[in-house]
């Protein structure tokens, strides 16, 4: 006999994901409880602020095969609220085509695109400049552009998740709750927390940038890097100039990354008001400890620069800014992290993770994906490109009295 305290299933970790996991756990009517360690909704992690973009173009043709796969889920989520989740504006990707950036290459994503069978324009300096506003440009960029992009409308998509989690029979829901034990005894995980103790037979971890500080309770650990990204509202001074989603591929000048990427005018985030970013830091952090809400001026300098060059229609300088806290994986060509705990772990395959990345165009797909991995232990979605082996996942040695873990 259970008591209310007991789960077949505990989320650790409420935010996109995790509720996404939640969501999807509880169609399968699996008792579920989610532990956030803030409030929900809250600006302190990966899902900061209330915008992002869903693209297609990825360098490698397995990325753009998991977006077009995600559409479905968005339909699905999108069928749950009357508020639009994506503004599908386009998403347009141009700069020198020989440049090389943690996005990939303009080349390499035309051909994962024609790969895929998505259909895309491709444009030339002059044709950057006259379509899309862009202005001053070097004659050798070339740029593509593909129409089922959009701006994401983030915190929308967290409040559909969270009301359906709410409405859910299956689903428990505890906020101010970080996990700070976790045990293995008689093939289930009984965790600590300020909200109570609980039990589980199966657990999903999804806590952004926090992981290490969930996955060190069960000793390992994942090396990361941690970015505190700076973004820019610049005020709307023509209103007849309309950019998509977009990103411009650059060579580095000195110790600007010069990697810029931005967003349309959202009626949800600042109307009147574009944002623009830089894709780059220049001092990463060691620990999400060192995070802040000031942006580094030198790199909201290094945007308002290219903005003042390059963009047309906008004031030149920034009226507001923003952080937001991201988590990148050090190991070699994984972006997003999506795996079992390595051996190690005591009952290890009831243990999915997933770490790293920028992921908010695949927040529906991948809460089925780790449900799929808890409840099923395999997914029909091809994974292997972002599961870690185990050897990249170190071990981690806490002081604590280890006989309490059976």
């Amino acid at each position: 006999m259970f008591s209310p305290n007991d789960f077949d299933v505990i989320v650790v970790g409420g935010g996109p994901i995790g509720l996404s996991s939640a969501y999807h756990l509880s169609k399968r009517r699996v008792r579920t409880l989610v532990l956030e360690q803030y409030t929900f909704v809250n600006q302190l992690g990966s899902s900061a602020g209330i915008s992002r973009q869903f693209r297609i173009p990825y360098p490698e043709e397995y990325m753009v095969k998991l977006v077009k796969q995600s559409i479905l889920f968005w339909d699905e989520l999108q069928a749950l609220t009357s508020v639009p989740l994506l503004d599908k504006v386009g998403t347009l990707w141009f700069g020198d085509p020989t440049v090389h950036t943690s996005e990939g290459n303009i080349a390499e994503a035309e051909a994962a695109l024609k790969a895929e069978n998505v259909p895309y324009t491709s444009l030339n300096k002059d044709a950057l400049e006259q379509q899309y506003h862009f202005t001053n440009l070097p004659d050798n960029y070339v740029g593509l552009f593909q129409a089922q992009g959009a701006s994401i409308n983030l915190k929308a998509t967290i409040e559909t998740l969270l009301s359906a989690n709410r409405s859910s029979s299956f689903i428990t829901m505890k906020c101010e709750a970080p996990v700070s034990d976790v045990v293995r005894k008689d093939g289930r995980f009984y965790v600590t927390t300020p909200a109570g103790a609980f039990s589980a037979a199966k657990l999903v971890f999804t806590p952004g940038p926090f992981a290490n500080s969930v996955f060190h309770l069960l000793d390992f650990h994942i090396e990361a890097t941690y970015w505190n990204m700076a973004s820019a509202f610049y005020k709307v001074l023509d209103p007849a100039i309309k950019y998509p989603t977009w990103f411009v591929f650059q060579n580095p000048q000195g110790d600007n990354g010069n990697e810029f990427y931005g967003f349309p005018e959202v009626s949800w985030n600042y109307p009147g008001y574009i944002r623009v970013a830089s894709d780059f830091v220049i001092k990463p952090l060691d620990s999400p400890d060192q995070r802040t809400f000031i942006p580094n001026p030198q790199e909201l300098g290094f945007t308002a620069d290219w903005v003042r060059q390059h963009m047309s229609g906008l004031a030149p300088t920034p009226e507001f800014t923003s952080t937001c806290l991201v988590a990148l994986s050090k190991i070699p060509n994984k972006e997003l992290l999506i795996d079992f705990a390595p051996p190690n772990v005591a009952g290890n395959k009831d243990v999915i993770l997933y770490a790293t990345g920028w992921a908010g165009k695949f927040v529906p797909i991948l809460g089925r994906i780790l449900s799929d991995l808890a409840l099923d232990g395999r997914t029909d979605f091809d994974i292997s490109n972002f599961q870690t082996g185990y050897k990249y996942l170190t071990a981690f040695v806490r002081s604590r009295d280890q006989s309490s873990i059976a």
